[in-house]
């Protein structure tokens, strides 16, 4: 109880419950929609969802401004890559958020003459571009992280004794795909935070590509998916050392 009264006193911590109480619905839905009988509980269930949707929407009306913000801040960052991700990560977060924010104001009736569905797919392509970006870094990251581990000696010994005791697998894999591997999963291991944020962003990924159209996938995928990023995250803020920095 403690716990979800930590994470509910902040504003993130209530759009992470709300959206992995919406995502679990979709989740609960499709894996419920060939019950016929269930017909009333399904009804609920997209209530709920519904729900969720529209407090998640009114909790983030003044993330549009935080977005950028943010962005005013990474673009000091010495590291050029991360600079070029990150800027233009949160420059597209915002352009997401003011989307979602004109979604809203026409469900509250405060704005009429609009296209829901081109502003929805805006909406969209905002949120894809965002976690491409975002991913560009993890993997910037991830790279970093390898080179740092081939150049250690006691990794390159270890890295050594695992390709002498793994031969029978050098048959089937390339032993230097063996050995990125090896170096990928120890480097993963020693650095939860962007193992994380990596699992997180691919999860969210599918969400995007979907609703585009750029990969068809099912209302159980996306329930997962969703479900899946928003636990994460609910990790992360219980947790900030493994939240990825900057």
């Amino acid at each position: 109880m403690d716990t979800f009264v930590k994470i509910s006193n902040q504003s993130q911590g209530r759009d992470r419950i709300f959206r992995a109480t919406q995502y679990a619905c979709a989740l609960l839905r499709y894996l419920l929609r060939d019950h016929s009988e269930k017909k009333k509980l399904l009804a609920k269930i997209q209530g709920l969802e519904s729900s969720m949707s529209a407090g998640r929407k009114l909790l983030r009306l003044g993330n549009t401004v935080s977005a950028i913000e943010t962005a005013k801040r990474t673009i000091h960052l010495a590291d050029p890559v991360l600079n070029l991700c990150l800027t233009m990560a949160n420059i597209n977060r915002a352009l997401y958020f003011f989307c979602d924010n004109v979604l809203w104001a026409r469900s509250a009736g405060l704005i009429r003459d609009i296209d829901a569905e081109r502003w929805s797919r805006n909406a969209s392509r905002f949120y894809f571009v965002t976690l491409v970006l975002n991913l560009s870094r993890d993997a910037y990251d991830i790279s970093k992280l390898v080179a740092q581990r081939a150049r250690d000696k006691h990794m390159q010994e270890r890295m050594r004794q695992h390709l002498n005791d793994s031969h029978q697998v050098a048959e089937v894999i390339v032993p230097q795909l063996d050995a990125f591997l090896f170096l990928l999963q120890e480097s993963l291991r020693a650095n939860p935070a962007v193992a994380l944020d990596t699992l997180k962003n691919i999860c969210d990924l599918f969400i995007p590509m979907n609703q585009l159209g750029i990969y068809k996938t099912n209302g159980g995928v996306v329930g997962f998916c969703g479900l899946m990023s928003s636990l994460l995250g609910i990790v992360t803020l219980l947790k900030p050392s493994l939240k990825i920095k900057p």
